[in-house]
């Protein structure tokens, strides 16, 4: 079953098409024309034998009636034979209906994976065996420059997922997304939180809760936005307890002090601040049941 992480590439690869030409001729040093018409065709192929096949995304190089170059873009998670082996039939079926030269691409999230997809793929036709281009993470670019982030959101939302862990690679994907419009700024921020992993996710949110633009903009940055100011709330109720104690003189012991200020639950705080009022010790102010 497809997941997230597929299905999010797969649909940026179909929205971008020039993202599948960058990757292939600037990342992996193939030989493709520049200021070409790019488009994404459908990725449904039919053998003419009753067989259909699948493709992730179709991308064409080249008007509709002179095609120059066409890329077959795979997203796959692991290794997988059968899914390999699917790679030289979507090349024979594009090349038989485009008739212009074709490169697979293959995306993946390990460079284990990418490894195992960038061997070529023999056939039991003779004489054809299928060269294809696989990208890891080792060959996704770290994009640390804001503006050049702004420019390629789609590539610098791949760097987020494969080096989000380095900092600077995290900070200038949201500074390039805080200057988007709205609508383009919450697709790519939650596009590029999903696909990544759990280590950089967590970074992400770390940098959000102090990106205003972002808190607003984006359904996580409001989530993260949310959780703070609750926590920033606790945070003073749990103050205004203590002063009120103190103010009526009442003995604050260590551990007490150290209870109130860890609590994060504003009910709970609510009620030991209305008790403050009239305790004179820590053990009122809980309540003998422990609350």
């Amino acid at each position: 079953m497809p997941t997230p992480w597929h299905d999010i590439l797969t649909e940026t690869f179909k929205e971008r098409p020039e993202l599948a030409v960058d990757l292939l001729r600037d990342g992996l040093g193939h030989d493709l024309p520049r200021n070409a018409l790019v488009r994404a065709e459908s990725g449904s192929l039919n053998t003419r034998n009753s067989q259909d096949l699948h493709v992730d995304t179709v991308t064409v190089i080249g008007p509709p009636q002179q095609p120059v170059h066409v890329i077959p873009v795979e997203v796959q998670q692991k290794p997988e034979e059968s899914k390999r082996k699917q790679l030289p039939r979507y090349a024979a079926a594009l090349w038989l209906m485009m008739d212009c030269p074709v490169t697979p691409l293959v995306i993946c999230p390990t460079d284990k994976a990418a490894e195992f997809y960038a061997r070529p793929v023999e056939t039991s036709l003779p004489g054809y065996t299928l060269p294809v281009a696989a990208l890891g993470p080792a060959r996704i670019p770290r994009i640390t420059d804001p503006e050049e982030a702004a420019a390629y959101p789609e590539l610098a939302m791949l760097s987020v997922m494969a080096h989000g862990t380095h900092r600077p690679v995290a900070e200038a994907f949201l500074q390039a997304v805080a200057v988007l419009p709205p609508d383009h700024a919450v697709k790519y921020n939650e596009h590029a939180y999903d696909i990544s992993p759990p280590a950089v996710r967590r970074i992400l949110e770390e940098l959000m809760k102090a990106s205003a633009p972002l808190r607003i903009v984006t359904p996580m940055g409001k989530e993260i936005f949310s959780q703070g100011r609750t926590e920033g709330k606790a945070e003073g109720e749990a103050e205004a307890l203590l002063t009120v104690l103190e103010g009526r003189g009442v003995e604050i012991p260590h551990d007490a002090r150290e209870r109130i200020l860890s609590c994060t639950d504003l009910d709970q705080l609510t009620t030991w601040l209305r008790r403050a009022g009239t305790a004179t010790s820590a053990a009122e102010l809980f309540g003998t049941d422990g609350a």
